[in-house]
């Protein structure tokens, strides 16, 4: 595997009057309730180790407190960690000075907000422009971007509008595209579709996904929804009380929860639709496809369980064909389809 765009070594972030004797307690084991009664300082991160891949979506979610808001903001130094290193392209982040932070912010990293963050006296073609404008683009190279990504959100016919003329979806739109203007190779995303209705905010993973398709960013997304979460990580880091409780790939942690804790927070899922025909498919070797066996037909990795239900017509007997750029890849036995629609009882419940 290449070497992470961003990687997070030992994250600590405490905040009080004397964060770095707070650390010794945390590093002897205290926890989170036991260091706020104790010494009254803040547990915001403990010893957070997470390795982003470029151009790839990686997805920071949790409850409300888990941390997951105060760690993208130490990615851009936001918030200073008490500990640990950040590395972006092997640089690390806190040894830079003045200089080398802000051309940090203005050239490899852009950043869209829950509450949008757009100037209400700006248009909104100006909104977009904002990172060039800061750079000391001229005009015309301002202008020539800031269309050329509001039409791909499309909003091409709004770039003369305010953003108090504008709905919270379209205002988020302009958001991504001021993002995209900036050409950055990392975005980073707090909680950017949560103020949404849940029909646009559909409509903006969407957007999200198909535009990532054709640029391949390095994504750092946050989120208290799981189902968003899933949708959208290519890996995904759930974190509790500052804390990572587990990391991986979406399907994986779905399928194979490592905590009492993850086990109770995937429960409630609609497994059909998030679970995908190469997560539960059986592998087959080059060459190990039997002619004797009877496929009902093809269906493609990457459709959802919901799909092969609805094409099975509930047949349990029924076993499908996974072919992938129309090589076989694995099979799936409908009777392991229903196993996989069971989440694993919790723990804690039993």
């Amino acid at each position: 595997m290449t070497e992470p765009k961003v990687r997070i070594r030992d994250l600590y972030k405490i905040f009080g009057t004397n964060p770095k004797d707070a650390l010794k307690h945390v590093r002897a084991g205290m926890g989170k309730e036991d260091l706020l009664v104790q010494h009254k300082h803040v547990l915001g991160l403990q010893d957070i180790n997470v390795d982003m891949q470029e151009g790839e979506i990686t997805v920071i979610m949790g409850l409300s407190g888990s941390g997951k808001s105060t760690a993208i903001r130490h990615l851009n130094r936001l918030i200073e960690p008490t500990a640990g290193e950040i590395l972006i392209d092997g640089e690390d982040v806190m040894k830079l000075g003045e200089t080398g932070l802000r051309n940090l912010r203005r050239e490899k990293m852009s950043m869209v907000f829950q509450k949008f963050a757009l100037l209400p006296h700006k248009t909104v073609a100006q909104n977009a422009a904002m990172s060039l404008h800061i750079r000391g683009r001229d005009e015309a190279t301002q202008e020539a971007e800031a269309m050329k990504w509001l039409d791909r959100v499309g909003l091409g016919g709004y770039e003369n509008h305010f953003p108090s003329q504008l709905s919270g979806g379209m205002q988020q739109r302009v958001g991504i595209a001021r993002a995209l203007t900036a050409n950055t190779d990392i975005m980073l995303m707090d909680e950017a579709f949560s103020a949404l209705d849940p029909l646009i905010r559909t409509d903006m993973q969407d957007l999200l996904l198909e535009l990532q398709k054709e640029l391949n960013k390095t994504i750092v997304f946050i989120t208290h929804d799981l189902d968003e979460a899933l949708k959208l990580a290519d890996h995904l880091v759930i974190l509790k009380d500052g804390a990572v409780v587990q990391q991986g790939e979406p399907q994986g942690i779905l399928l194979n929860p490592a905590d009492p804790y993850i086990e109770d927070f995937v429960s409630d899922i609609n497994r059909a639709r998030v679970l995908r025909a190469r997560s539960i498919m059986v592998p087959l070797d080059e060459g190990s496809m039997l002619s004797k066996t009877k496929y009902a037909g093809d269906v493609a990795p990457t459709d959802n369980l919901e799909h092969l239900i609805a094409i099975s017509g509930g047949d349990t007997s029924n076993v499908y064909r996974v072919v992938d750029g129309g090589a076989p890849v694995g099979q799936i036995d409908m009777r392991d389809l229903v196993k996989a629609l069971v989440p694993r009882v919790s723990s804690t419940a039993a």
